[in-house]
């Protein structure tokens, strides 16, 4: 018997000969959608969500959107105090926010979702020679669902990554469909990223220079998303309920939207907004600012239109053997506010995070005091 709605999730069959199934064809969710599929394997399908999904036509509520923030007016020091103002309110009560103005060109925005389509458009052959599951192995890697083996469900999504700092990926190493643009926009994600958290050091009352002095843009792992089509899209989702283990994220993503934030325990859509990047709070973020800023679980909806794309840059050094430790920034505590969580490296946490996969808990209640 299969499973033929959300609350009939199936367990008594070969879950993992079918996940190694899946896993040895390299060709994805992508493959599935090409192959015809009109039904879903088992493998994805998710129990339903425990939270509603916030309803805009509520007139009590319409005050509850995304906040978006013009980044327009940094060099006026009058604009540039309400702007880390905003900034500051929206990392400590939504996690989330977008930022439109904020220096990259529209032209270039669109060159990278042009470029990861391009990628998992190209011969699947080509990409085959990429798959893999070992970043240490391969420089770029592609794959689908890097806790397939652990979660437990699969997500209806196709994801390549690359280290673009502090070591980048060879030029040579990048996909040739997308090399110059994975280039150039990286490198301009990584000046707004030195930005931003200039204005989040300020929002916390520090020095604007701390977080990049303690080294929050080192690292920069750049992701592209590819969610295909789906025909049953109420019995998967495009990437379950998480949080970001990262200092911060920030995401481009295309039209089509399905992306979703948990706020005050129901499900708000961020909308697209054409020429907007959005930006997330990461756990290591709330870690360091104790709480003062919060890492907020998000997810993706599958979508019969598609496909979707993303492209996530998550400013961690991931699995880099570093050992720099990590833990509540000392000006932030006071008697009153001690530290909540304990020191750690970027390694420990990401290794953590990773292994326990995408199961809808947080990681972060593992390095509590």
């Amino acid at each position: 018997m299969v499973a033929t709605n959300r609350n009939e999730v199936q367990t008594n069959y070969d879950r993992k000969s079918e996940l190694k199934a899946f896993d040895d064809t390299k060709e994805g969710v992508k493959g599935l959608v090409d192959a015809g599929v009109t039904e879903i394997p088992r493998i994805f399908h998710h129990p339903p969500d425990e939270y509603s999904i916030h309803d805009f036509s509520d007139p009590e509520e319409t005050q509850y959107s995304i906040p978006v923030i013009d980044l327009e007016g940094l060099s006026d020091s009058t604009k540039q105090k309400e702007i880390v103002a905003k900034v500051g309110d929206a990392s400590e009560t939504w996690g989330f926010f977008q930022i439109v103005n904020h220096g990259i060109p529209v032209d270039v925005l669109e060159e990278i979702k042009n470029g990861v389509r391009r990628f998992f458009e190209q011969d699947s052959e080509v990409k085959k020679q990429l798959y893999g599951r070992d970043h240490f192995r391969n420089p770029v890697l592609y794959n689908s669902n890097f806790d397939l083996y652990s979660a437990p469900a699969s997500n209806w999504r196709d994801t390549f990554s690359c280290y673009m700092a502090p070591t980048p990926t060879k030029r040579g190493d990048l996909p040739e469909v997308c090399r110059d643009i994975l280039v150039e926009y990286s490198d301009q994600v990584m000046k707004l990223g030195k930005l931003l958290f200039d204005l989040l050091s300020e929002a916390l009352g520090l020095k604007p220079s701390h977080l990049n002095d303690i080294d929050c843009t080192e690292g920069h792992l750049l992701a592209g998303h590819y969610y295909p089509p789906c025909p049953q899209p109420e019995l998967t989702l495009g990437a379950t309920k998480h949080a970001d283990n990262a200092f911060l994220t920030v995401l481009l993503q295309d039209h089509i939207g399905g992306l979703q934030v948990l706020h005050q325990n129901k499900w708000f859509d961020v909308p697209p907004v054409h020429g907007a990047l959005v930006v997330n709070i990461g756990d290591l973020l709330q870690l360091i600012s104790n709480d003062r800023f919060k890492s907020v679980e998000h997810r993706v909806l599958a979508n019969l239109r598609g496909p979707r794309v993303s492209v996530a840059s998550f400013f961690c050094t991931g699995l880099l053997p570093l050992t720099k430790l990590y833990g509540p920034i000392k000006e932030l505590l006071s008697e009153d506010n001690p530290p909540k969580y304990r020191e750690t490296t970027v390694r420990d946490y990401f290794a953590y995070f990773n292994q326990k996969g995408l199961d809808g808990t947080s990681a972060l209640s593992h390095f509590e005091l």
